[in-house]
């Protein structure tokens, strides 16, 4: 479908606006904490909006459409098996620790906890993975811009980093939490009418179970083998390589999400920001996910929603939703939808950068290269830093372009940082007789071991650059099981190398791990400030959803 004015005066008063954003915020930007920190003063509601929206970049928005059409279903566990929990967890029992220790990051924290080798290691892969991911939005963004704009995919990438720049460089973390914000509700706003009429269009809920193919219309029935599920994965890949090590590893140990519930006013907002976040999240599917569903039950039904395919000649999932958008919106909504688009990518790439770059100024710059340096210096860094992490960016979004599911590249990439990561943490947390040595061996061991098992191992073509050992049904089980060796790995090397090393005096680990920290009177609060309280709520509805849809 063409353009038409309205459209492109949608996008360009989206664009005009983030950018006012930023440089509004720009004149509150005095010091390093107020940009990388936001100076721990966004009010709940913000936080809840931003944690969500953090995650809902182009990997979500774009990818879950595609892991819609792939895997069907399926693709539900990544929100009620692989966030809610994890998310509940995250509230109740971790960030205690993250917002309690003062820590400015979470690479900060492992260093309080055991030491700066330990500290260091983390801050350089999570460096890697969040410039990769920003890279990931980066390439989603300008091939949507190619494929409906029309526009050259290089300029599209220029340009949409350019913008990310302009915002990020001038409001900091502060700028990008609230452009989140914006673009939490410009997606509703903008993708949920796409499902009411491609819903209408399919003939409704009988259309998609007469169309789809059943093996796409269940979450837990199939998970007894690889072969029986389009996914290409079993139970316990599921429910241990996403449900736990994954889930537990993204959500409770990435600092992208982590620094949003950290920049709240007081510890009790710290805590409610995730559960809070888990409620809408759990809803989600129906906005991102239904979309391929959808598309599965129109391409039963008509011609022309064929997918395309990519450079290496697979069909290319990830332009399930552009492909809808171009069908069935009409001029104005169709600007509204593309709007909507574009505003998770960009948001996705800026939650990247601004993550990036408070840990390269905190965790190595400022720990490796200048100790004692002014505040004013720091804030130069930073700046100095969210250049680089653009730049950086664009290189990776050549690479993403490669892959026929951008939800499966991330996925790899989770498995490689945050599995092992999340070994760490809960035997930090929850065992106090864990040493830096066991800990920093433990990750450098559970991530080779990530490298090797990839190596080894081909998945629909990627993989096996050691030996080709033997496959995988998908790119998705291949991750699964790479994350669950790597988590392994780590936990068993990390427990072994700490019984034969020296731990720290306990008056060093309160208020750093769970049995020497003082609890929290939980009883005394309402229902609605309760974080326990509030995560069974969310564990109730998760659990009915899962039995609707078995």
């Amino acid at each position: 479908m063409k353009l038409e004015f309205i459209d492109y005066l949608i996008i360009a008063i989206y664009f005009v606006i983030v950018m006012g954003i930023g440089l509004v915020l720009k004149k509150k930007i005095k010091t390093g904490n107020d940009f990388l920190l936001s100076s721990h003063n966004i009010p709940l509601w913000i936080t809840c909006l931003a944690f969500i929206s953090a995650n809902l970049g182009a990997q979500e928005v774009l990818g879950m459409a595609a892991n819609g059409a792939k895997y069907g279903l399926y693709t539900m566990h990544f929100y009620w098996l692989g966030a809610a929990l994890a998310m509940i967890f995250l509230g109740v029992y971790m960030m205690p620790f993250y917002y309690g220790s003062k820590a400015r990051s979470v690479p900060e924290y492992l260093k309080l906890r055991f030491d700066e080798k330990t500290r260091t290691f983390n801050a350089l892969t999570f460096a890697a993975m969040t410039v990769f991911s920003s890279g990931v939005s980066l390439y989603a963004l300008a091939m949507l811009m190619e494929v409906i704009l029309g526009w050259d995919f290089d300029f599209s990438i220029w340009l949409a980093a350019g913008v990310v720049l302009i915002y990020t460089f001038s409001g900091g973390l502060t700028g990008a939490i609230y452009n989140e914000v914006l673009q939490f509700f410009l997606i509703i706003i903008g993708i949920a009418p796409l499902v009411y009429i491609g819903l209408d269009k399919a003939g409704g809920i009988a259309g998609i179970i007469q169309h789809v193919d059943d093996a796409k219309l269940h979450v837990w029935k199939g998970l007894d083998s690889p072969a029986n599920n389009p996914m290409g994965v079993d139970a316990f890949s599921m429910i241990f390589g996403l449900g736990f090590v994954l889930a537990f590893g993204y959500w409770c140990t990435d600092f992208l999400v982590v620094q949003r519930a950290m920049a709240t006013r007081n510890l009790n907002e710290a805590q409610r920001t995730p559960i809070l976040a888990a409620f809408p999240k759990i809803l989600m599917p129906a906005i991102v996910i239904l979309p391929g569903i959808i598309l599965l039950a129109l391409q039963g039904q008509y011609t022309g929603f064929e997918l395309p395919v990519n450079v290496n000649g697979d069909k290319d999932y990830n332009m399930v939703l552009p492909l809808l958008l171009q069908k069935l919106y009409p001029s104005g909504l169709l600007g509204l939808g593309i709007t909507a688009l574009i505003a998770s990518f960009m948001s996705g790439m800026a939650g990247n950068v601004t993550a990036f770059n408070t840990v390269f100024t905190y965790d190595i710059y400022q720990t490796h290269i200048k100790k004692k340096a002014s505040d004013l210096h720091y804030l130069m860094v930073g700046k100095a830093t969210t250049i680089a992490g653009i730049l950086i960016s664009i290189a990776t979004a050549y690479v993403a372009r490669g892959f026929n599911s951008i939800m499966d590249l991330l996925q790899l990439v989770f498995s490689f940082v945050n599995a092992p990561l999340f070994a760490t943490f809960f035997l930090g947390m929850f065992w106090k007789r864990t040493t830096g040595h066991g800990a920093f061996w433990g990750l450098l061991l559970g991530t080779s071991a990530a490298a090797i098992t990839h190596g080894l191992s081909v998945a629909e073509g990627k993989g096996g650059w050691l030996v080709h050992l033997f496959d995988f049904y998908s790119a998705t089980g291949q991750a699964f099981t790479i994350a669950s060796i790597s988590f392994t790995v780590c936990l068993a090397f990390t427990i072994v190398i700490s019984l034969f090393t020296k731990a720290k005096d306990e008056k060093e680990l309160v208020g750093l791990v769970y049995s020497l920290t003082p609890k929290q009177d939980l009883k005394s609060k309402t229902w609605y400030t309760n974080p326990l309280y509030l995560g069974v709520i969310v564990l109730i509805i998760t659990v009915v959803f899962n039995a609707i849809f078995f």
